[in-house]
């Protein structure tokens, strides 16, 4: 094959994560044919620590197929771009990518799944932050490991936040005691909320997670528009209750125009550890026929499994606890997945994300 030849090749070649080729990408920054063999240089919007031998395996096998025969070298890098998804809310000095965890009831999973994806995501060589926005339930601090830490200051007028893991990480529950209750109203919420993500010195992050309140009242309303979001991943329990609820999750997030990223399933099957025995406590399929009806991504089936909920307790969560576990590798696949679904919207804009129409029944 000609150099033109395995240019096209490997422009053509369709990234099995972003859905798109590496031409439409601009991935591709070099390539060179010598002795026989090639070497190309491939720059990805999203961290790709991990990552690298499926990705060449993917590409070699392509390139195999079109007929090159001769050795295949890749310098895999990344270069995670800067994306709002609501273009109202003006974008954080220094943070990229905002993304809100959400979830459309509480008991679903969803602050564990959000500190094992920030974990994730930190795992495959990003620079990442935290908020806590779950001002009447905070849990952060106890997950990440910070409990009893309290934010310190420069000037008397921002935050330097904790960190753990290599994650920043900010909540009102640095801020009060453990057992106290926050006896707020919204107003209240939403403007202490407004403090702590204006407040705080992120320095440069490549992400920012929000741990966003269950529901969709007004607090959630007025975060999805004030905030900067890049996206939302939503995440549910396969129960008909919780998908009930997270479907308004998903359209609070498209009618005030914030991409969703993809559906998380939470303790979608549990797996006896005397048995071996496969059970579906809370139904099966729920994430995934929700995820095919409004045309997102199925990010991720995580499984219901008494050591994610004790590592998180613990203050280390699976990604970090037990990164080497079948959870742990799903967490880092949801992450992965996320991101580059982050790096898809970047390319094509918000305005490619699937739109639905909400209507009374």
């Amino acid at each position: 094959m000609t150099e033109t030849e395995l240019r096209a090749a490997v422009d053509g070649f369709i990234e099995p994560l972003l859905g798109v080729t590496l031409q439409e990408a601009g991935a591709v920054r070099g390539l060179r044919l010598a002795d026989g063999g090639l070497s190309v240089e491939i720059v990805l919007g999203f961290p790709i620590t991990g990552y690298a031998p499926q990705f060449q395996a993917a590409l070699e096998a392509h390139l195999r197929q079109q007929g090159f025969e001769g050795p295949l070298r890749v310098d895999l890098s990344h270069s995670i771009p800067a994306f709002v998804g609501n273009r109202g809310a003006p974008p954080l000095p220094g943070i990229s990518n905002v993304v809100a965890v959400a979830s459309g009831k509480g008991g679903v999973g969803k602050s564990t799944v959000a500190a094992n994806l920030a974990l994730a995501l930190a795992r495959q060589g990003a620079r990442v932050g935290m908020l806590d926005a779950d001002i009447y339930g905070p849990s952060q601090p106890r997950m990440m490991g910070l409990s009893g830490q309290r934010p310190t200051t420069r000037d008397g007028k921002s935050f330097e936040p904790p960190s753990s893991h290599g994650v920043k990480v900010m909540s009102i529950g640095f801020l009060i005691d453990e057992e106290q209750p926050m006896v707020w109203r919204g107003p209240m919420v939403t403007q202490a909320l407004t403090q702590l993500l204006g407040e705080t010195r992120w320095e440069t992050l490549d992400y920012l997670i929000v741990d966003m309140p269950p529901g969709t009242g007004d607090i959630q309303l007025t975060l999805a528009q004030r905030v900067p979001l890049s996206g939302a991943v939503v995440v549910t329990t396969p129960q008909e209750i919780a998908l009930l609820d997270a479907r308004k999750g998903l359209m609070m997030f498209r009618k005030v125009e914030v991409p969703v990223l993809g559906v998380v399933e939470n303790m979608s099957v549990h797996h006896c550890p005397a048995c071996g025995h496969e059970s579906h406590v809370f139904g099966a399929g729920g994430g995934r026929a929700m995820a095919e009806r409004y045309g997102v991504p199925l990010l991720g089936e995580l499984p219901l499994d008494l050591n994610i909920r004790e590592q998180a307790d613990a203050g280390t969560p699976t990604v970090i606890g037990d990164p080497d576990s079948p959870a742990a590798r799903a967490y880092m696949d949801v992450a992965r997945k996320a991101a580059a679904q982050l790096a898809f919207a970047s390319i094509r804009g918000a305005g490619s994300f699937p739109k639905i129409s909400v209507e009374d029944d």
